[in-house]
């Protein structure tokens, strides 16, 4: 097996983790999704802080927490901690579908938000896809008389968190590592008070890890759920081009899909069948653009570089 076939298969290993997770979290329904996300952060610290030691990188973290880039850090791990939060909400209140949405939505505000706060310019393709992805948005609202927040939500806290990524000097595990980390303290606040039944909003099911040895064993290994498709999309994206990366994250939202409608059994009414092939028809526009522009650039570096070894 060459490099770049091991690095699809760890991203599609990385793909199919992030979309079935929402049978995991399915799971902790009756846990409060802010100590679910509590959890999440501190065991995926413990996880991150264990591995990087054992690879001697631990000290790679230290300067991403301070001075501007710690400033930049705060903003991702607010991104993404948001993100994590929604999406979990989403799961256990029966929105898993608003979510795949978010997900599908993604790409197209990550080149929104490129236009809007980096000055990129848009292709055609780019165009016609935000084009059909309003259409979707504005599908759902007007028939189910509901802004689908939540995809909204998913789709932008994702696309800044990557924008936040651009001006960290950082690998994916170590800036992770960084950002839950940064986090923490309020995962931990949060978790004494939900087990000293002060939060804010008690409903009777604050402070279940330790009740149950299944559910503690849920929270404690949801931290090497979030960790392991992360290193696995490292590995991925050191080997694989970009653009091939991109289309195999469609997976992600794709098996979320699945995962509300076959197994959830959540509502798809006919609005929802008129606004998701508006949004798969907007991908599969931005894709092959993409696709389009990747062997575009690789025919034009051949030719330079035959230009230049034949003037020599």
């Amino acid at each position: 097996m060459t490099e770049t076939q091991k690095g699809v298969v760890a991203m599609i290993c990385a793909c199919v983790v992030w979309g079935l997770s929402p049978l995991y979290y399915k799971l902790l329904s009756h846990v409060p999704a802010l100590e679910v996300l509590s959890h999440r952060t501190l065991w995926s610290v413990v996880f991150f802080v264990v591995l990087l030691m054992v690879q001697g990188r631990l000290s790679w973290v230290r300067p991403l927490l301070w001075g501007r880039t710690g400033l930049i850090t705060a903003l991702a791990a607010l991104m993404m901690s948001l993100n994590w939060f929604f999406f979990i909400f989403s799961v256990q209140n029966g929105h898993t579908v608003e979510a795949s949405l978010g997900f599908y939505i993604f790409p197209l505000a990550a080149v929104a938000i490129g236009v809007l706060g980096f000055g990129e310019r848009l292709r055609v393709g780019q165009i016609l896809s935000i084009l059909l992805a309003l259409g979707a948005v504005v599908t759902l609202a007007v028939g189910l008389g509901v802004t689908p927040w939540i995809a909204l939500i998913l789709a932008i806290t994702l696309a800044l968190y990557g924008a936040a990524k651009r001006f960290v000097q950082a690998g994916p595990v170590v800036s992770v590592a960084a950002e839950v980390m940064m986090v923490l303290p309020l995962a931990l606040i949060w978790l004494w008070l939900a087990h000293a039944g002060k939060t804010p909003v008690s409903m009777g099911q604050d402070g279940q890890f330790g009740r149950d040895l299944a559910i503690s064993a849920l929270l404690v290994f949801s931290g090497i759920m979030t960790a392991t498709p992360l290193i696995l999309f490292s590995y991925a994206t050191r080997r694989v081009a970009m653009t091939s990366i991109g289309l195999i994250q469609y997976l992600n939202p794709t098996l979320q899909f699945f995962c509300a409608v076959l197994v959830f059994a959540e509502p798809f009414t006919v609005w929802h069948k008129i606004a998701f092939p508006l949004i798969w028809a907007a991908l599969a526009v931005y894709s092959l653009e993409a696709l389009w522009r990747e062997k575009s650039l690789r025919n034009a570096t051949r030719k330079a570089g035959a230009s230049v070894t034949t003037s020599t």
